[in-house]
């Protein structure tokens, strides 16, 4: 992807840059009010892989980050994805510089400095292709204590959910019928846009249940698709897919919270709550198990223990045990566009030409009027020859 223009600053140091700064908490929330050629000042400790693409997406300038990007707990994917789109990344700033700056303010980012009309508001460790390899280096020594902590949350998980994952208990009625029907579940995380493109012909054919988690619904719309269901805490998905007609489902904490009941009250749009402590992509999935779908095609969720420490939140146990109870239906599309991509070679394309050609060719030698046409096309040609030779000779 190209990256902007970066607007430099009078000096000629080429690793002096300047734009306009937004900042908020979440980088989710920050993501939809970004345009190319800012700078996104976040919180984020280990900073996620798919918070990382989306940064990339929105073509920012720079990314300043109060917290550190690799913490050196588990080697988590973000600050990688940024250094190879060559995006700098300036981080463990300090919590101070969300209450120093403004929205829109025009920053300076001079080495590992941040600065604002000459003055210098913090600084912190700018980030390279070297500095991130030793920094994930560090944190995969430390994979096993994430590991023992990751399998602790993963029984905690049991304990507190185990009725929703052996008998249902607290999946709502919902009037969409996925009874014996197939289910297309798209969270907005890796490759989901090469997995949908590749999916196209199987949703096509077999016309799935289409189910978003929260900004995965914007991404059925993206690619041309309507959402039969929408599920999740609703921080990401848009008030205009919010509208479309989809049943919504939002995801309340254990104890009957929903934050995003609120955002669907005041849109006017009817929804159903589905309390639990599991992920919403997990709640998606066993919503599809217990309403009877024979089969549950993933597009952007997590499948390795990789993906599942990058999101960096114990939440994410829930995943292993979901998985396990989805069983043989699941289907994971991660890697499918890396695996089959519908292609035709020119190979292809110059034997179907020649056969085309050749069956036209045929049906004009056996039929009367291609007889007769072929006659008159002989005879033109021979006056053709005829007077090329008076002309030469």
């Amino acid at each position: 992807m190209r990256l902007p223009t970066l607007r430099r600053s009078r000096s000629a140091d080429p690793g002096v840059l300047t734009g306009p700064v937004r900042l908020d908490r979440r980088t989710k929330r920050l993501v939809g009010r970004l345009r190319p050629g800012d700078i996104a000042l976040i919180d984020h400790v280990d900073l996620d892989r798919v918070a990382a693409d989306s940064l990339v997406a929105a073509r920012v300038a720079a990314v300043l980050n109060a917290k550190p990007s690799i913490s050196g707990r588990y080697p988590n994917l973000g600050p990688e994805v940024l250094v190879e789109a060559g995006i700098p990344l300036l981080d463990d700033l300090g919590e101070d510089i969300f209450h120093l700056v403004r929205e829109g303010d025009d920053l300076v980012i001079e080495g590992d400095a941040v600065l604002r009309a000459g003055e210098e508001l913090a600084t912190g460790t700018r980030h390279d292709a070297g500095t991130v390899a030793k920094a994930m280096a560090d944190a995969r020594e430390g994979l096993s204590v994430q590991l023992e902590a990751f399998a602790a949350n993963t029984m905690e998980y049991l304990k507190q959910e185990r009725d929703l994952l052996l008998d249902g208990v607290g999946v709502p009625d919902i009037r969409t019928k996925l009874h014996r029907r197939h289910c297309l579940i798209v969270v907005r995380g890796y490759d989901y846009r090469a997995d949908l493109e590749v999916l196209r012909p199987y949703i096509r054919e077999f016309k799935p249940v289409l189910i978003g988690v929260d900004g995965g619904a914007d991404a059925l719309v993206e690619a041309g698709h309507a959402p039969d269901m929408i599920i999740g805490d609703m921080d990401s998905v848009s008030d205009d897919v919010l509208r479309c007609g989809a049943e919504v489902i939002v995801h309340a904490y254990p104890d009957g919270r929903a934050p995003g009941l609120h955002r669907t009250e005041q849109l006017g749009v009817p929804a159903i709550l589905f309390p639990a402590a599991a992920t919403s992509e997990d709640i998606a999935m066993l919503l599809a198990d217990e309403k009877g779908a024979t089969l549950i095609v993933a597009v952007g969720t997590h499948a390795t223990l990789v993906e599942f420490l990058d999101k960096g939140r114990g939440g994410m146990a829930s995943t292993f045990l979901t998985r396990l109870k989805v069983g043989g239906k699941l289907v994971d599309a991660k890697g499918v566009s890396r695996l089959y991509r519908q292609s035709i070679s020119g190979s292809a394309l110059l034997l179907l030409l020649l056969s085309a050609l050749a069956a036209m060719a045929s049906a004009v030698a056996v039929s009367t009027v291609g007889k007769a046409y072929l006659g008159i096309l002989a005879e033109w040609w021979d006056n053709l020859v005829f007077d090329l030779q008076r002309l030469f000779s």
